[in-house]
């Protein structure tokens, strides 16, 4: 875990899962503030610094995509924020995605991967400063859509880009295929192996420059960029 101390808003109208969810985060030496409403997290989200928002989906008040839909367009910084929800159905995630979530959760889950996706969007803001991402030998510049390793330019496709620059910005942890297909198409995602086919573009394209396999495939779960220290 980062060592850098994280502030999290919780937003979550069940006080059982509330309680566990921040002492567990706060065992992490993150700060935790909590609110048990909608309006209230979204007063304390437009008056108050925090680093990440995890946000239940089902509020007493309002529906949490109301809420994460004022806090994107109101905010005066920009906050990542983790939608947590019993709908997995792939339009809720799409939904949610929709109205500016950076990451979704669904109900029950493991502590531990909480923690994880927490710290990987805590690091966001800090990523987005430039146009460069940079991890290892690995950099992406966002404007030019380019991409380089060791300073030597990569040929990607458009999607190959955007599949590139989701797994960056996540690094060193997974990203599921049904995120990743999220984040590329929306809720018109195309016919099933168009996924696995940019995937096996880009994993060329990365392999031919890098001499590396840069590309992991994490079984039953989705992919993950590895080696970005290696020397080509």
């Amino acid at each position: 875990m980062m060592n850098k101390s994280i502030r999290i808003l919780l937003v979550e109208d069940n006080l059982a899962i509330a309680k566990q969810v921040a002492g567990f985060l706060e065992g992490l030496k993150w700060q935790v503030d909590f609110a048990a409403t909608g309006q209230q997290g979204l007063d304390l989200a437009l008056t108050h610094t925090f680093d990440v928002i995890i946000l239940d989906l089902n509020l007493p008040d309002m529906d949490g995509l109301d809420v994460c839909q004022q806090v994107k367009q109101n905010a005066t910084r920009v906050t990542p924020v983790l939608m947590l929800t019993a709908r997995d159905a792939f339009t809720d995630k799409a939904k949610g995605f929709g109205q500016g979530a950076d990451d979704y959760l669904t109900k029950p889950f493991d502590f531990r991967e909480l923690a994880l996706r927490v710290e990987a969007l805590a690091r966001r803001p800090q990523l987005h400063t430039n146009t460069q991402i940079r991890e290892g030998h690995l950099t992406l510049d966002t404007r030019a859509k380019s991409v380089y390793w060791q300073q030597q330019p990569v040929t990607v496709t458009g999607v190959g880009f955007s599949i590139l620059h989701k797994l960056l910005v996540e690094y060193p942890y997974p990203v599921s295929r049904s995120d990743l297909i999220t984040h590329i198409w929306g809720d018109e995602p195309p016919e099933s192996n168009a996924l696995k086919s940019h995937m096996y573009s880009l994993r060329k394209a990365l392999e031919k420059t890098s001499g590396e396999p840069l590309l992991e495939t994490i079984s039953s779960i989705g992919y993950k960029l590895t080696g970005l220290n290696h020397e080509a």
